[in-house]
């Protein structure tokens, strides 16, 4: 369910959309769909393998925020293929409504066999007839007709949204509104370095975001985690100094050094040539270790650039 309040004090420079590569990555999430594109046939539950799509209708379902039922005639790891009169594409695990979360390889080909020869109330979300790509929702089919265009009209930039997350993917976790998707890209998830978007959001959690683009021409909803919070590397000289000895944790291991963050969003590197003083330290992973905890000295800051230099004092 989307609950939606505008938030005070944000300004129009904290809200400049992403720009088309930001989006870039967003089409090849459904590797699914790609792979049945290459290979419409396998694992084919009798359906003609190609089939002519009525182009004007998928765009008016499209347009209209319509539901149609369409039959499973196929499935690959990704999803399901669905087809009907004039009609094909492809429904993505993560829009699935009874798929579970975290299941592994055997059990989700059990679970997607059992949908072919099924029929599903569907949405289409995705329309590309240059690229050839429909990609349809049962998730979204559940807010009912409407909803996603109710959805575009209501939406703003500056809003604060509550959804769940369907899906957590290498450039960022998607979020379902209530019958509309948006994504969470991964540089909007953390003030600080995120080695993985699932190392913040898991499927099935509930979010908070803000609100900052909306575009219902390319069906496009981009969200922010960070921006609910503010720029902790703003405010970094009025805690800290140079020469400080503060408290950290090893967050990550380079061949040059560790990564240690001081708290949310303040991350700093340990170089290796701080640590001549320390036993073994040729040989990084032999003295730290992700989430050990760490007091560090802080030898140079570049608060604008989001630069902070370490040097490890002593591993508590």
């Amino acid at each position: 369910m989307l609950t939606k309040r505008k938030s005070p004090g944000i300004g129009e420079e904290e809200l400049q959309p992403p720009d088309e590569g930001w989006w870039a990555s967003v089409l090849a999430d459904e590797d699914g769909y790609l792979a049945a594109q290459r290979d419409p046939g396998a694992k084919s539950g009798g359906q003609p393998a190609h089939m002519l799509v009525d182009w004007d209708s998928v765009r008016t379902l499209f347009d209209q925020d319509e539901i149609v039922n369409l039959q499973v005639h196929g499935y690959n790891r990704g999803g399901l293929l669905v087809a009907g009169e004039g009609l094909q594409g492809f429904v993505p695990i993560s829009h699935l409504v009874d798929m579970p979360n975290g299941v592994d390889e055997e059990e989700r080909k059990r679970i997607l066999v059992g949908y072919v020869g099924r029929s599903l109330d569907l949405k289409v979300i995705e329309c590309e007839p240059d690229q050839e790509r429909v990609v349809f929702s049962e998730r979204a089919a559940l807010a009912g007709e409407g909803r996603r265009k109710s959805l575009f009209q209501e939406l703003k930039p500056g809003d604060t949204v509550s959804g769940s997350v369907t899906n957590v993917t290498d450039f960022g976790v998607f979020v379902d509104l209530g019958g509309l998707e948006g994504l969470i890209h991964v540089s909007e998830l953390s003030w600080g370095r995120v080695q993985h978007p699932s190392d913040v959001l898991q499927i099935g959690e509930e979010v908070r975001a803000l609100v900052l683009q909306v575009s219902e021409e390319n069906g496009r909803v981009a969200l922010s985690l960070k921006r609910l919070t503010s720029n902790p590397w703003e405010t970094l000289i009025e805690r800290y100094s140079t020469g400080d000895e503060v408290s950290a944790v090893i967050t990550g291991i380079a061949r040059f050094g560790a990564f240690a963050r001081l708290e949310e969003g303040i991350e700093g590197l340990i170089h290796i040539s701080s640590m001549s003083g320390i036993p073994n330290c040729h040989d990084i992973g032999n003295v730290l270790k992700a989430g050990m905890h760490v007091r560090v000295r802080i030898l140079h800051m570049e608060a604008e650039k989001r630069r902070l230099g370490l040097s490890l004092v002593a591993c508590e």
